[in-house]
């Protein structure tokens, strides 16, 4: 599939598709909830409550799942779009020591339960590396949620040959991290990396000499936002 065919697909999403399962459930067992209490109670006071509960949870799910048609309308060469909706909580040189074993340029996005879920490329490529780890599940934002959590990881080459890793981690309410990218496959800005139901961070290594575009405590929109250049 071409890139403009999956651009093409992609503007007709409005929810996310793996929110489609969850949403119908969720809507059946509502139903049922609420059916039933009218069933046995009538339209009183009890019915109201639960039933305006069951619209407000509802209403969250779908916001969860929602999933904005957003397109980077930039010259790519050599930039680094943010994978995710957030707030940047690292920017800062560490060992990465999983995949590079070298020094890397991290900036990490925090994503929280009001956040887009949907993950993107932050860079345009060929999928090198796709692995998951299994871990905990502390909260995201603590340092050694990187390298203990939950994760997956997607290393990237981008067509001036720099390397850039994307690294999905589940949080401590996060459980289910997908990933769309296979390894050998060309990926694109404005196509979907992947999904974090219920969760909370991504982390992207950079080579030394990137230059980030970004500060501690910033807003992220995911696939608009530019973090960083690459050298």
């Amino acid at each position: 599939m071409s890139r403009f065919q999956k651009i093409k697909n992609l503007r007709k999403q409005r929810l996310h598709r793996e929110g489609t399962e969850i949403l119908i459930i969720s809507a059946l067992l509502l139903l049922t909830l609420n059916g039933l209490v009218y069933w046995g109670c009538g339209l009183n006071l009890l019915f109201y409550i639960i039933a305006a509960i069951s619209i407000v949870l509802y209403l969250l799910m779908v916001n969860f799942f929602r999933c904005p048609i957003r397109h980077f309308n930039q010259d790519s060469e050599k930039i680094v779009v943010a994978p995710a909706d957030g707030k940047i909580v690292v920017v800062q040189e560490v060992d990465e020591q999983e995949y590079f074993h070298e020094r890397r340029l991290m900036i990490s996005i925090f994503m929280n339960i009001t956040n887009v879920h949907a993950n993107w490329y932050p860079v345009d490529g060929v999928v090198k590396h796709v692995s998951h780890q299994n871990g905990k599940f502390m909260k995201a934002w603590l340092p050694k949620a990187s390298t203990e959590n939950e994760r997956s990881t997607v290393v990237i080459e981008t067509p001036e040959g720099h390397m850039v890793m994307a690294r999905q981690i589940a949080g401590a309410v996060a459980r289910r991290i997908v990933t769309y990218a296979q390894q050998g496959e060309e990926c694109y800005i404005d196509e979907h990396m992947g999904f974090i139901k219920f969760g909370s961070r991504v982390d992207v290594y950079l080579p030394l000499g990137s230059e980030p575009c970004v500060k501690l405590g910033q807003r992220t929109t995911g696939n608009e936002t530019i973090i960083a250049k690459l050298k």
